[in-house]
């Protein structure tokens, strides 16, 4: 009985893996696992009442279902929690500055993990300050996520220009074609644009849709900051991002 039991598990995670590479009906699932057209039309079943599968009533193929999208979203936040003081110590330690994890809450960028270097002249500390999304490495990262429609009607709701200094993008078109170079680019580099004598650096934490659940951020006083030094700055940054979103821990 108890190998029944795990060869119907075995045969329920093989479905949902299956069901990853694109909606399928019962006999395409069947034949991709060389298994029985009954015994896929079971699983399928119970998965689909479950909340792990769902159905086209028209094309009446399977796709995965909302409850999988929930435990992914879960677990992936949670390894973020856990995963991110280390990543931020590590980032700290190879290049000298000061780290941060931001996530976005409503229109404004919220530091929630920060780690500092020591040094006597380093970026303030943000830890629980909300910041713009427009005018700061971070918050633009956490914009990567939207459809420029979602961008305008959020950014819509403060009245006159955008914050940030000259540097910074001012309207809502301004940001929009930043963001579309910057999306190409995996990162984004605000110089002094929310603040004069500071530049960050931040790139994207993406779930396993490849949505942002947060930015990694590294400040710099501009000062101190070389060509060369700005390119590592980069590398590590989008590095440490990748390492720390869920998809590229799969």
């Amino acid at each position: 009985m108890a190998n029944d039991s795990l060869t119907s598990v075995h045969r329920a995670l093989d479905v949902l893996r299956t069901l990853g590479a694109g909606p399928l009906g019962v006999q395409a699932v069947a034949e991709a696992l060389a298994a029985e057209k009954t015994q896929i039309s079971r699983t399928l079943k119970v998965l689909l009442e479950e909340g792990f599968a769902e159905r086209d009533p028209k094309t009446l193929e399977y796709r995965l279902g909302w409850q999988l999208y929930a435990l992914a979203g879960a677990a992936g936040d949670g390894r973020l929690r856990q995963d991110a003081p280390r990543a931020l110590r590590t980032l700290v330690q190879e290049l000298g500055e000061a780290a941060y994890l931001t996530v976005r809450e409503g229109d404004a960028a919220l530091t929630v993990l920060s780690e500092q270097a020591g040094r006597s002249v380093q970026a303030r500390e943000w830890i629980g300050r909300g910041t713009p999304l427009t005018c700061t490495s971070s918050g633009r990262a956490l914009l990567f996520g939207l459809a420029d429609a979602e961008i305008t009607t959020l950014l819509a709701a403060r009245p006159g220009a955008l914050p940030g200094t000259r540097r910074a993008p001012r309207t809502v078109a301004a940001v929009l074609k930043r963001l579309r170079e910057e999306r190409v680019a995996g990162h984004v580099v605000a110089a002094e644009e929310y603040e004069i004598g500071l530049t960050a650096v931040a790139a994207p934490v993406l779930d396993f849709r490849g949505t942002p659940l947060a930015a990694v951020n590294v400040s710099v006083p501009t000062f101190r900051l070389t060509e060369d030094g700005l390119a590592r700055i980069v590398a590590a940054v989008t590095a440490t991002a990748a390492d720390l979103s869920p998809g590229a821990r799969a």
